[in-house]
């Protein structure tokens, strides 16, 4: 590996430690926010914001977050020839 591929691979470490950061705070956020009954118990059609914001939040997490740190962080592990 040459010094430009190892200077990537120690900025996508950063990179995921920083969005490891995001998640924790946005895992602050869900816990915070007020458990309410869902629109759907009530008959409502929109939710309340509380269940918005949460439901938004696990959704980017699962989808978008967590797949990010885990396909970064293994880019940044890559090894050639090595398999874990």
């Amino acid at each position: 590996m040459n010094e430009v591929e190892a200077a990537a691979q120690a900025a996508l470490r950063d990179v995921v430690r920083d969005l490891e950061a995001i998640r924790s705070r946005l895992l602050e956020e869900i816990a915070r926010l007020p458990v309410q009954e869902t629109a759907q118990s009530l008959g409502e059609e929109e939710l309340d914001v509380a269940t918005e914001v949460r439901s938004t939040i696990e959704c980017v997490l699962h989808d978008s977050l967590q797949p990010a740190i885990r396909d970064l962080g293994a880019a940044a592990d890559y090894r050639p020839g090595h398999r874990e």
